[in-house]
């Protein structure tokens, strides 16, 4: 499930310049969606790149051909937001399983959004039912409890996007953890800059896959020739317990410090991994891998901690040069055979059982630790098939 950030910004934030600074900070923080009202879409577009959607404040068909006339549509047109019962969205006050959801049938298409307030189990009724029309259906509860939440994540289904209204970052974390499934999105409404950064990490946090690492067994290493080495310069910095998972073969990856350390020699570059041969394979954030020689410059990789948790990052470079290697070979707890060609250079780090040591301290017997995987990989992605690798 992809976590998404919504900032409202419609004229219930303010005037213009309050819902431009909020907009600025979202832009800023890594939002996202924008909610506005239809009038300020070509505003927000001139603020930043961003998706942004369109609250309909009247006839959304005649809202549509307007915009089609002036050149400028959102990316999405949410309905309901002013009240259902306003001719938007039709709730009848008895209520009972249907309900006029004509606006959010434009043209024969697929709607985009629905807004609901939850007031009482009938409005939860009533969001479900949106549900099964909308691909975005934003829930608000003006006297929110976390069981309507519960309810409407356990009977909506994958058709729609269910998005619900928070306040702070730890409302986000709670309504993305709730059920252990949590909604797709959040619609956040505060003005505070450090609130909107956070509530982004949050978003992060708990989109970011965790790894399982084992220690294997170093069986041989040895000096090879040379050969095309690849740094990836990231545009990340990187803490001293995190690098990246590389490997001549797909199924089993070592964890490769990055350069955090100082060291007599040169300076520490902790935005770099020092990752091997050409041939090898880096592992990237959809869980699947990349040829070193591959990754260009706007490329993800995976970057993981000690403990396998997993953040992306952007390679700023890749940067080839021909140096002497090492050859390193360890069995998994498997029994496995699993190896890769490391730079012989004391500035390449890998962790032991005993922690970070350099690749040319390692020993035969030596604990190193990896991410075992007994699947094959074709074109970076897992494969059922039966492939041999030496």
């Amino acid at each position: 499930m992809t976590r998404t950030v919504w900032l409202k910004a419609d004229s219930e934030v303010g005037d213009w310049e309050t819902r431009r600074r909020r907009i600025t900070a979202g832009l800023e923080a890594g939002v996202d969606w924008v909610l506005v009202d239809e009038s300020d879409v070509e505003a927000v577009r001139e603020l930043g790149q961003v998706n942004v959607a369109a609250l309909a404040s009247g006839d959304v068909h005649v809202m549509e051909a307007e915009a089609d006339e002036a050149g400028s549509t959102a990316d999405a047109t949410v309905v309901g937001k002013d009240g259902e019962g306003d001719g938007t969205v039709d709730l009848p006050t008895d209520f009972s399983g249907s309900a006029d959801l004509s606006a959010l049938r434009r043209n024969g298409a697929a709607p985009d959004g629905g807004y609901v307030r939850i007031f009482d189990a009938d409005y939860e009724a009533f969001a479900e039912a949106v549900a099964a029309e909308a691909d975005h259906t934003i829930v608000i509860g003006d006297d929110w409890q976390i069981i309507p939440l519960e309810n409407l994540i356990a009977r909506v289904g994958e058709e729609t996007d269910l998005i619900t209204g928070v306040q702070t970052a730890e409302d986000a974390r709670t309504a993305y953890e709730t059920l252990e499934l949590g909604v797709d999105g959040v619609l956040l409404d505060t003005d505070d800059v450090d609130e909107i950064r956070k509530t982004v990490d949050v978003r992060d946090e708990v989109g970011r896959e965790s790894v399982d690492l084992e220690y294997a067994t170093v069986t041989a290493i040895e000096q090879t020739g040379s050969a095309d080495r690849v740094c990836i310069d990231t545009g990340t910095l990187m803490d001293h317990d995190e690098g990246m998972l590389v490997g001549s073969m797909a199924r089993g990856l070592f964890f490769v410090h990055a350069e955090t350390a100082e060291s007599p020699y040169v300076a520490s570059r902790p935005f770099r991994v020092n990752a091997g041969a050409v041939h090898a394979y880096v592992r990237t954030p959809d869980g699947g891998t990349k040829y070193l020689s591959e990754l260009r410059s706007g490329d993800e990789v995976q970057v993981v901690d000690e403990a396998g948790h997993t953040r992306e990052a952007i390679v700023g470079r890749a940067k080839i040069e021909k140096r002497p290697m090492f050859r390193v070979q360890a069995e998994t707890d498997e029994g496995d055979r699993i190896e890769t060609l490391l730079q012989n250079a004391e500035t390449i780090k890998i962790h032991t059982s005993e922690g970070r040591t350099a690749v040319t301290d390692l020993g035969v017997g030596d604990e190193i630790l990896v991410h075992y995987e007994d699947t094959a990989t074709h074109f970076g992605e897992h494969i059922e098939e039966s492939i041999i690798e030496k």
